[in-house]
């Protein structure tokens, strides 16, 4: 008989503020997936066990913070949890740039396996800093992961990470650099947040947090979807996840300003104009990547033409994003 797995939880980076509690993860069994692997075997042998995950559903979890603050969690049928909740306090907890400390354990009475690191998962919450002067709300793929996709589906995202470690993927041009100004600010110590927001689904969290952390991208919250369960139909007038995603994150910092970084390949666009005019004093600007694409650049520019509440920039080199938000005194 095969031995199973030890157990993992994956607690995704997330965003609350000092009286308001959002944590998400997974609870799975650890396929001990190595991301620096080469090789077409190895890459789709990592790929495959990314999406048939052995989940460890409806069991609870225990959520410490600090020396003796508690909270528990139950995760669904696919292993994922959810925690919402309103708390006091929270604030005292994070260090200079926002961020809090928590530590995931499985309740031992209702797990009869072996378990990783003696039954403690590290996870973050991040808290804006009071230094913060705007927020970013960027995409990932084609706005600083090159996938060279510009059709509706992004399909080749998938394709691009079955057949490249995330070791080996390269970031657009000057982004790195670009991200960390904007989280610096124009006083170079704001600590300004930076939230990456992707239709990209869950189970590459993991590869896209290594991914922007090895290529040396502000530490920030990652937001991604479920993924879309075979012939399921969008209900009528629905937003798309992202949208709701990103309308959640300026609901939860009423007082904080954003600038929208993403790209004209994909929902992008219509996205991130929907949000402007709902909210149209709280968009300092939106930057949208541009691909070489005429008939999607032609598109983009309709879809903004006498839009002239907020600058919007399509950006063919990153300089350009650059010059705008020195400009603007965005950052130095």
């Amino acid at each position: 008989m095969f031995k199973k797995d030890p157990l993992q939880i994956i607690a995704f980076h997330t965003y609350g503020a000092s009286n308001h509690l959002y944590l998400r993860g997974r609870a799975i069994e650890d396929e001990s997936i190595n991301l620096e692997h080469r090789g077409a075997f190895k890459l789709l042998f990592n790929a495959w066990k990314r999406f048939e995950t052995d989940e460890i559903k409806n069991t609870e979890l225990k959520i410490k913070l600090g020396s003796d603050r508690y909270y528990y969690v139950k995760t669904d049928n696919n292993g994922y949890f959810l925690l919402d909740e309103k708390v006091k306090d929270l604030g005292g907890f994070a260090n200079d740039e926002g961020w809090v400390k928590l530590e995931f354990s499985y309740q031992k009475e209702q797990i009869n396996r072996e378990i990783q690191s003696e039954n403690k998962f590290p996870g973050e919450l991040l808290i804006p800093s009071n230094k913060a002067s705007f927020g970013v709300i960027s995409d990932i793929d084609d706005t600083i992961l090159h996938t060279g996709l510009t059709s509706v589906l992004k399909w080749r995202v998938l394709l691009n990470t079955l057949l490249t470690s995330a070791g080996k993927r390269l970031p657009l041009e000057g982004a790195p650099d670009f991200y960390n100004l904007l989280h610096k600010g124009r006083t170079g110590q704001e600590a300004n947040p930076i939230f990456y927001v992707s239709h990209s689904p869950w189970n590459l969290y993991r590869y896209l947090e290594f991914f922007l952390k090895k290529n040396n991208f502000p530490k920030g919250p990652i937001i991604l979807r479920s993924f879309p369960k075979p012939f399921s139909k969008k209900v009528k007038g629905e937003k798309p996840q992202k949208h709701k995603e990103i309308v959640n994150i300026l609901k939860t910092y009423p007082s904080l300003k954003f600038i929208l970084i993403g790209d004209i390949g994909q929902h992008d666009p219509v996205i991130y104009k929907e949000i402007a005019a709902k909210f149209p004093k709280r968009i300092l600007a939106i930057y949208l990547r541009s691909v070489d694409h005429k008939g999607k650049i032609a598109e983009v520019k309709a879809l903004y033409k006498g839009f002239n509440c907020i600058p919007v920039l399509l950006i063919e080199k990153g300089k350009q994003a650059l010059q705008h938000a020195q400009n603007h005194e965005f950052i130095q």
